[in-house]
Order: structure tokens, then C-alpha cells, then sequence
């Protein structure tokens, strides 16, 4: 089994705007959990910002032995997060899991997109 059950991403910001076709140039913040162990991974992603109180959790469930990509601007319940404004968050879930973060931003016809691993905080 691999994984951690906390993991941390302190960089977090969703772009206002998004140059291309629609859903996939979409500017967004992604983190894909992977979970390899036998039970279905319950995750709660919860939301720092740098003046406000946090947001969330945001829960969603990864199936055994399968992996999920989150779009942090398709998240609605407990509320959606702000676009163009800087945030951190956790990812804490009951087994072991595997986090990576993601951002393309598409303001401009030349993309960016940016990935690294998430902190393992446990």
C-alpha cells in the first residue's frame, strides 16, 4: 500500500479568464488522488485563503484500486471557490492515498500548465 492520509497543497489560484474550447482549455487547479488500496478512499478537501476563514470540506470518494481528477473550480457544495484570488488546501482521507496538483492557465493563447506533488503532511 502507498500513500499518506493528509497531503497539502500551499499553491492554489484559479485563473478569471481561459482562452480556447471549453471545457477542456478551461483555466483550473486540479489535484488527481490516487488510491491503490482495496477500499474506496473518502476524501474531504478543505480551503485556506489568506483572509478569510476556510472553506469546505468538499467531499468526493475515490473507487479501490482507481484514480480521480478534482477541477477545483467545478466544486460547488459547501461553496465555490473564488476565481483570481490565492488559496492553499488540504486533502485528508480515510486510507492511504496519492495527491498531485495541477494548473493550466489559458489567459493567453500561449498555455501554461504547472503540476508537482502534493506534501504528504502524515
Amino acid at each position: 500500500m502507498i500513500g499518506k492520509t493528509t497531503w497539502a497543497i500551499p499553491e492554489g489560484y484559479i485563473p478569471e479568464a481561459s482562452n480556447g474550447p471549453e471545457p477542456e482549455m478551461t483555466s483550473h487547479e486540479t489535484v488527481c488522488i490516487l488510491n491503490t488500496t482495496d477500499q474506496e478512499a473518502e476524501a474531504n478537501i478543505t480551503i485556506y485563503f489568506e483572509d478569510r476563514e476556510p472553506l469546505g470540506p468538499f467531499q468526493t470518494t475515490v473507487p479501490s484500486k482507481r484514480t480521480k481528477h478534482i477541477r477545483y473550480n467545478e466544486l460547488k457544495d459547501p461553496g465555490e471557490i473564488p476565481k483570481g484570488e490565492d488559496f492553499a488546501s488540504v486533502i485528508q482521507t480515510n486510507v492511504p492515498v496519492v495527491c498531485q496538483h495541477t494548473r493550466l492557465d489559458s489567459r493567453q493563447a500561449e498555455n501554461a500548465l504547472l503540476t508537482t506533488m502534493a506534501f504528504p503532511a502524515d
